[in-house]
């Protein structure tokens, strides 16, 4: 006998291969138009997703065009045209300036620009990425970490793209350990100048986006070397800018470039590589908000510790963790769309009662495979929403945060960034596996979103490393001893507090007292009371952090050897902290949302997803409460069962849903979404009430 999982995999597996034993339903392909949802509600939840910039989002959306998407079919250097004439379109439109201080010519609206660029990423990844590396990166870094001057000199021309820059971090030996890359900047008293060099083949600036066309400079991270009294001083890392093309574009003297070539996606940015042999730059060429040298050659630097300067100084650059991020999670969001509008019109054998096809979106697997992800794709919008607002904020008025402020921001922008972008691969994958074979063609876009998406896992700051990185964090419990601890420093200090710390910020909000006081179910047992959701998430936060702290404790006293065996013992334990600390902040971002919210209705559902998205965590972990005896094996059961519940009844409102993401509505104008002038359909496209009745 036929199961359903077993109709739903037929439904979704190669369907349109010719001989590969699943039946064909005759009106396959044949397809016209969605299901309407409720323009209404969709614009209510739409509200609460657009957030504080709603503006921004709104002049963005109506600025989009068709011919900024990911164009298809075109050669590498027709996508780099393309994507650097798009590039000049943004400039001309003023978008840029948001990003940038008054006095620096811009409009000072971080969380605008952000907003805005976040939106990119329901059209070209390419062009996002680019407009990051120029207006984000390279700009970033002269805004954040140059001083007027140089400012004055540079940002006029990096915001009208009259200057293409590049970020010039990475290298191919080193990766994630920026700390300790080679490239050498050794300041030469005798002319005044800078000389950048490439010691080693290892030290090879790569992956270097705008580096292999258009970038005509680079803000490049050397080590900074001074000499005094014939003995060689080192600073650690600090940021120069260095020319590296003329205006032919020809590489400059001392300077060797060569291009990436084709990638497994973003093929409209120029990736490529950077050697340095003895190219000379002016003592001016130094970006020196935390670290200066004098005409005589000696350093200084309001940060006395290496460490602690090298921490600071990337700080004022996480705009492209927070960028990335957010596009990325506009590109699942694009993804989550298609897939849904597809399983409404897409119908997949004829139902016993009706006699008519039965869409895609009816069978209980597709609603576990798409709605717990448009349930996360709301969160962790809310979530992008929250930590660009506080970046706006610190943007402003950076002097109103404190040290430990200022570590958490960052520490959260690392977080999500690592979070969203995995669930951004992820959901992407399944989006076109939910589509079956038409998900696979280029011509309806998701395998395009899915190769460009890719890389936004490890650029930025590998998700490992970031995830790490908010484990730590935790950890050291005071953000400012974290830049100055190796691993042998961070398994031997004082770990009692770490706990409170976590306990005492969560327990402080308004949030978790309104929410625990509003509990109708005190013997903690229903999972859908959403102070009980609150406890159960930062219990296990608590707990996962107090028993890596017990682990690396043992190392206390032991040799830097036996420190990091113990501390890599532990990582997987300590990752596992930083993502259940990611999962209880996006949750406590998205409860915000739904208590702010003021529309009835739409707070009603926003509700749900928020209980979606909390069961489709302990589903997803359910391994851990049960060996730790946070829930019973019966409460697991009933977790899974109300998560098929709410699957199902929020599979009856998809359409409005998604709808809620505002995606311009000419990126669904693909061939397995629209008509294709084939003959219409026998059965008209499903609409909401239709799913949410025969599901029932």
């Amino acid at each position: 006998m036929t199961s359903e999982t077993d109709v739903q995999n037929a439904a979704t597996s190669g369907d349109s291969a010719p001989g590969n034993g699943a039946p064909v339903h005759p009106n396959f392909g044949r397809i016209t138009t969605t299901g309407a949802g409720d323009p209404a509600l969709a614009a209510a939840l739409q509200k609460v997703l657009d957030g504080t910039w709603a503006d921004a989002r709104e002049f963005t959306r109506g600025s989009m065009t068709p011919d900024m998407l990911n164009p298809i079919g075109l050669t590498m250097e027709e996508h780099r045209d393309h994507v650097l004439a798009q590039l000049q379109r943004l400039a001309d439109s003023g978008m840029p300036k948001l990003g940038f201080r008054e006095e620096d010519g811009g409009t000072g609206d971080t969380g605008g620009a952000l907003t805005s660029f976040e939106m990119l990423g329901h059209l070209d990844l390419s062009l996002m990425v680019k407009a990051g590396v120029q207006w984000g990166l390279f700009g970033g870094a002269i805004a954040n970490l140059g001083n007027a001057e140089t400012r004055k000199k540079y940002l006029p021309d990096v915001m009208s793209l009259d200057l293409l820059g590049c970020f010039a971090m990475t290298e191919i030996g080193g990766g994630s350990d920026v700390q300790n890359l080679e490239t050498t900047a050794t300041y030469d008293r005798e002319t005044g100048e800078f000389v950048i060099n490439t010691p080693t083949p290892s030290a090879e600036k790569a992956y270097i986006g705008n580096a292999a066309r258009d970038g005509r400079m680079a803000a490049v991270f050397a080590q900074l070397i001074t000499h005094e009294d014939g003995e060689e001083l080192r600073h650690g890392v600090h940021c120069l800018l260095v020319p590296i093309r003329d205006e032919s574009g020809n590489d400059l003297p001392g300077v060797r470039t060569t291009d990436h070539g084709h990638k497994g996606g973003l093929l409209g940015v120029d990736n490529g590589r950077i050697w340095f042999s003895g190219v000379r730059v002016p003592r001016e060429a130094l970006l020196d908000r935390f670290g200066a040298v004098d005409e005589n050659g000696t350093y200084s630097s309001p940060i006395e510790s290496v460490g602690a300067r090298f921490f600071t100084m990337l700080g004022t650059l996480i705009r492209g963790r927070v960028s990335v991020g957010a596009a990325s999670g506009a590109a699942a969001r694009t993804a989550l769309a298609m897939a849904v509008r597809y399983s409404l019109v897409r119908r997949q054998f004829d139902h016993p009662e009706t006699g008519k096809g039965i869409p895609l979106l009816e069978y209980r697997e597709h609603q576990r495979r798409l709605m717990p992800r448009v349930a996360r794709a709301f969160a962790y919008a809310c979530a992008q929403n929250a930590i660009i607002a506080e970046l706006d904020r610190f943007e402003r008025d950076p002097e109103s945060f404190d040290e430990s402020q200022r570590r958490e921001m960052e520490t959260h922008a690392a977080g999500i960034k690592a979070t969203v972008t995995a669930f951004a691969n992820d959901t992407i994958t399944e989006a076109r596996l939910a589509c079956g074979g038409a998900g696979y063609m280029a011509e309806n876009r998701i395998t395009e979103l899915r190769k460009d998406c890719d890389v936004f896992s490890t650029f930025e700051g590998d998700n490992v490393v970031l995830t790490q990185l908010v484990g730590k964090e935790l950890l050291t419990a005071y953000a400012s001893e974290f830049g100055n601890m190796d691993q042998r420093e961070t398994v031997a200090f004082a770990l009692g507090t770490a706990v409170d710390v976590v306990q005492e910020k969560a327990r402080a909000s308004t949030l978790w007292q309104k929410l625990v006081d509003a509990v109708t179910d005190r013997e903690h047992t229903d999972l859908l009371d959403r102070g009980n959701q609150l406890e159960l998430l930062v219990d296990r936060e608590e707990h996962l952090l107090e028993t890596v702290a017990r682990r690396l404790r043992k190392a206390q006293g032991q040799d830097g050897s036996a420190a990091f065996k113990v501390f890599n013992s532990a990582q997987d334990h300590l990752l596992q902290a930083g993502r259940a600390h990611m999962d209880s902040w996006v949750f406590a971002r998205f409860a915000e949302a739904v208590d702010a919210c003021e529309d009835p209705e739409a707070k009603e559902v926003l509700g749900m997803l928020c209980d979606l998205y909390v069961l489709d965590i302990v589903d997803a972990d359910k391994g851990w409460f049960l060996e730790h005896n946070r829930l019973t094996t019966e409460r697991t059961k009933a977790a899974t069962a109300a998560r098929n519940r709410l699957c199902t009844k929020l599979a009856g409102r998809a359409r409005t849903l998604v709808d809620a993401f505002a995606i311009p509505k000419f990126v669904f104008d693909v061939p397995m979404l629209t008509d294709g002038g084939v003959d219409t359909l026998t059965d008209e496209p499903a609409d909401e009430h239709e799913v949410a009745g025969l599901a029932d």
